[in-house]
């Protein structure tokens, strides 16, 4: 039974108040809240199992060690990858998408003229990269365009799939507009015109729906730990076996070598080999306590609240009107991103909604091709969580009249 009260009372942060009000947190895009689960397992791991991972003989650097590859199991179990070996802790996603970058130059694998193909709805952590891969190599940088209501024009996929199409990198949700692409159609349509690498950035999907990497059949997929209740800096690569053993690492270090001498170093095997460094252990068990939490809520019913509280939101606006809701008939989760027709830039709104204790999102989102596209500096974007309630909802569709009221 989905207990919203019970659920609430898991997340201290919703105790909170800012400026006299009960904060109304609606700015899950961004990064979602932390349950007591989350906070106790890093407290617990500073206070109780503070040591290094691997190669440790003593005591606490094998529970330490065996708390942080249990959470690799959970997530290769919560994401449905075929072996442990194939999750890769990062920092998250932006994190994730520059090792595949640089993963792909270090192992010449582009050179001039060969093609990346992206989209318009994409997160500048999954545009930059890739330019910067372009300038290395001279491959060409190639743009799906979206129409006026966020939804990608899928005959230039089509079009433009070739034997110089080298990589595919696509948002699965767009974090600025929340809509959810057709990722099935396109995996489908780039295996059969190209034998191009496909990478899925998931931060905006795997909080709000199940996720079955082996189903889909991506080569990549990344998400972030903040985004889904766990904490900052924490991340996920997901890759098949087989193409991360043929790729050269991108950090080079401690944890990754097996042999490392002045004439010669050999790698260490997956997943240790794209892991350099002294990793993130206490995030990375928490990483795992987070994957717990939502086991116990359970995915469907995270996704049919979450469902209820975008249709709410949504109708709510429409019904107060005289505002512009970006993709409001395209398929969406977790967020609605909106302008008042009244308001000159969206941070007036933001600042009148704060002062009522609600937290959106007001600016470009890390999307300014989406921006330009609707010629907009930014957008008034609320996303909602597992702890948001239809409540909330109300107050906040009575913010933005006021909002309205004080803007004109």
């Amino acid at each position: 039974m989905f207990d919203i009260f019970h659920i609430r009372k898991q997340f201290p942060i919703l105790n909170t108040k800012v400026n006299g009000h009960p904060l109304i947190y609606l700015d899950n895009a961004a990064t979602s809240q932390k349950p007591a689960s989350v906070i106790e397992t890093e407290k617990k791991y500073y206070e109780e199992l503070n040591a290094n991972v691997h190669r440790g003989i003593h005591s606490l650097s094998q529970l330490a060690t065996t708390e942080m590859e249990n959470a690799r199991k959970k997530i290769q179990t919560f994401i449905n990858a075929q072996h442990d070996y194939e999750i890769i802790f990062t920092r998250g996603t932006t994190e994730g998408i520059n090792l595949l970058a640089y993963a792909f130059s270090n192992s010449r694998l582009l050179k001039e003229g060969d093609e990346i193909i992206i989209s318009h709805l994409e997160h500048h952590s999954n545009i930059v990269p890739w330019q910067m891969l372009c300038e290395r190599t001279g491959a060409v940088l190639k743009v799906i365009p979206m129409d006026e209501n966020g939804l990608l024009q899928l005959d230039f996929l089509e079009k433009n799939l070739s034997e110089k199409t080298k990589v595919a990198s696509f948002n699965y949700v767009s974090n600025a507009l929340g809509i959810v692409n057709p990722i099935k159609e396109m995996i489908s349509m780039i295996r059969k015109n190209s034998g191009a690498f496909i990478i899925i950035d998931g931060a905006q999907a795997v909080p709000h729906f199940k996720i079955d990497v082996q189903k889909m059949d991506c080569d990549f997929f990344v998400f972030s730990g903040h985004k889904m209740y766990a904490p900052t800096g924490t991340g996920i690569l997901y890759g098949k076996e087989e193409i991360l053993n043929s790729l050269q690492p991108f950090h080079g270090g401690g944890e990754m070598i097996e042999t490392c001498s002045f004439t010669k170093t050999s790698y260490a095997a997956l997943p240790f080999k794209f892991e350099a460094g002294t990793p993130n252990i206490a995030g990375n068990i928490a990483l795992g306590a987070a994957v717990d939490f939502m086991n116990s809520v359970g995915i469907e019913n995270i996704q049919t609240h979450e469902n209820k509280l975008l249709a709410s939101a949504q109708q709510k606006l429409l019904d107060i009107g005289n505002l512009k809701i970006y993709g409001e008939k395209a398929p969406r989760t977790g967020l609605v991103s909106f302008t008042l027709n009244s308001a000159g830039i969206a941070s007036d709104a933001g600042m009148i909604l704060d002062k009522l204790g609600i937290a959106v999102r007001t600016g470009h989102h890390c999307t300014q091709p989406i921006m330009d596209f609707y010629n907009i500096a930014g957008t008034i974007r609320a996303s909602f969580a597992v702890y948001n309630t239809l409540e909330e909802i109300d107050i906040f569709a009575e913010g933005i009249v006021k909002a309205q009221r004080m803007l004109r």
